[in-house]
């Protein structure tokens, strides 16, 4: 409670203090007019940051009042030291100069004209002033110059934390849509092949559920692996490999497709951000033509270069001729785009994807 009040109270009582003691300094005798001024002035400090610019232009007013009475003798711009600093602090340095020049082009003119002062003596007295007053008002605009710069600061800060969020967000969707899609796109087909062969072939059913049960494990391990890594705050998904393209054309395999694995290259060249893209890019295509591409052969091939990774997934199904890009194909652009490479996704005759992903350097 102390250290909130001590801020307001502080400044008051200096300068309530400092104009007590400034008429002493010139030889001038200190009554009840000083003591009066002194009160109205650090008494008005006390509401400085709810009104800057009025406690500024009022107590300029107390000090003519005064001083044009005779009532106070001992400066025109440092009783207002606190209050100019104030309104400088808060962003209005024009006022604060404003307001002091005209005490100052003021305090001259009485000099000079009314108190019969040399016009040397005038101007040394009025220099002297404004040498404090430009200090005071270039301490109050640096500090609110460090007040803005800190508030700008604190904004980056806090888009930077609502983009890396959204980032998160965006890469966990993409992780759920390639482990759920996949997943369900698979054990459909083995559930309908069990459904088709359930009185003729028991075994071929059971073979069938067998493979769909497969899948769903793999499914649970990987959604399990997901959430574990988000309760660690660690990275935002499991982190598939190259070597488990093989697992993605085997399960394509079982249901029913024809699948051609074409490897060239070094695997492990590869990185671990490409090749997880590598790895979801194969993955999100098989889904695509097993759920829509009514197709039977599908060529995977893969090339390990030294700049980089090419994909290229391409089947025999009927294709589209317009090809609306759901979740998993904007997924596959955004994974793409995101390292850099470049995609291409053609629906004519066959559906086919084609990537290139450059290594990282």
């Amino acid at each position: 409670m102390i250290s909130a009040l001590l801020p307001v109270v502080l400044p008051a009582v200096l300068t309530a203090v400092a104009v007590l003691t400034g008429p002493a300094a010139v030889g001038a005798p200190i009554g009840w007019p000083v003591v009066t001024m002194a009160l109205l002035l650090g008494g008005l400090l006390v509401v400085r940051r709810r009104w800057p610019v009025g406690v500024l232009l009022t107590s300029a007013l107390v000090l003519v009042a005064f001083q044009g009475a005779g009532l106070f003798e001992g400066g025109w711009v440092w009783p207002l030291t606190a209050a100019a600093y104030t309104v400088a602090a808060a962003g209005r340095t024009r006022w604060a100069a404003g307001v002091g020049l005209f005490l100052l082009l003021y305090a001259v003119a009485w000099d000079w004209a009314v108190a019969g002062g040399s016009p040397a003596r005038a101007l040394a007295s009025g220099g002297a002033e404004v040498l404090w007053l430009a200090l005071v008002l270039a301490i109050g605009n640096a500090r609110h110059l460090q007040a803005r710069w800190r508030a700008q600061l604190e904004q980056a800060r806090e888009a930077d934390a609502r983009r890396r969020l959204a980032e998160q967000r965006l890469e966990i969707s993409r992780e759920l849509h390639d482990i759920i899609a996949h997943t369900l796109a698979v054990v459909g087909v083995h559930l309908n092949v069990a459904a088709d062969a359930l009185d003729e072939s028991p075994e071929e059913t059971r073979a069938a559920l067998r493979t769909a049960m497969d899948v769903r494990g793999k499914a649970m391990a990987d959604l399990r692996s997901l959430i574990g890594v988000l309760r660690i705050d660690g990275d935002a998904a499991p982190q598939p490999d190259l070597s488990g393209i093989a697992a993605l054309v085997t399960a394509a395999q079982a249901a029913g497709l024809s699948v051609e694995l074409r490897e060239e290259g070094d695997a492990a060249t590869v990185t671990g951000p490409q090749a997880v893209a590598a790895h979801r890019l194969v993955q999100e295509a098989l889904t695509n033509t097993i759920k829509h591409g009514n197709a039977t052969c599908v060529s995977v091939r893969l090339r390990y270069a030294g700049d980089a990774v090419t994909v290229e997934v391409v089947d025999d199904g009927r294709g589209a001729t317009a090809l609306a890009e759901g979740h998993g194909l904007t997924g596959m652009r955004e994974r793409v785009t995101t390292l850099g490479g470049t995609l291409s996704i053609d629906g004519s005759g066959g559906f086919a994807v084609r990537a290139s992903i450059p290594m990282a350097t």
